[in-house]
């Protein structure tokens, strides 16, 4: 990954036949369930990443924001321990990519601390708001998606579950921080309405 001048460099040319590596150091098709999840939960990262950025711009906002920000570096962690099937790495990989429950645990202290702020809901909301709170919304159907990729390879490839359960959670908190994001712009939640 170094250039003659020790400068990184992005590419390898390793995955030009269309394989790439675990952090195992195993070698598996770029089409593979674990890349698939990686590649759904790199794709929630970046969403995320965008929904902070306009989050920015409302007023109040700062904790939303840095929840947010420590929601994409745990993103990383979800891929590192995705990417470290545990029964073929080293004790040491195992060891580094261990998740732990407390941002489980943050997830749901924050989402309620915004159900305290919000009214319950008694109908289908539709995903808008404004910018933040519907980036924020399609950041959670991304979610569900890397979630119902990872919950596979928690039977099948023995992926913690604890990865699991943050996935699950993390949808549940992006669905409360759209429904605050939309508040904090000052929009009206758009309401179901049956034909």
């Amino acid at each position: 990954m170094t250039s003659s001048s020790g400068s990184y460099k992005i590419y390898t040319k390793t995955g030009d036949e269309g394989t790439s590596s675990l952090y195992t150091g195993e070698r598996r098709e770029k089409s593979d369930a674990v890349f698939e999840a990686l590649g759904d939960t790199d794709e929630l990262n970046s969403q995320l990443g965008i929904a902070r950025e306009y989050c920015a711009t409302l007023p109040g906002s700062s904790e939303l924001c840095e929840q947010l920000e420590a929601i994409q570096s745990r993103l990383l962690d979800v891929g590192s321990a995705v990417a470290t099937p545990p029964e073929r790495a080293t004790e040491k990989k195992s060891m580094r990519v261990v998740f732990p429950t407390g941002p489980t645990e943050d997830l749901e202290k924050w989402i309620d601390a915004y159900d305290a702020e919000i009214p319950p809901l008694k109908n289908f909301i539709l995903p808008s708001g404004g910018l933040a709170a519907s980036f924020l919304h399609l950041a959670r159907t991304t979610c569900r998606r890397a979630e119902r990729k990872i919950v596979p390879l928690i039977r099948k490839e023995n992926i913690q579950k604890e990865v699991g359960q943050y996935m699950n959670r993390l949808s549940d908190y992006l669905f409360t921080a759209a429904r605050i994001a939309a508040k904090k712009a000052g929009k009206e939640e758009v309401i179901y309405r049956k034909q």
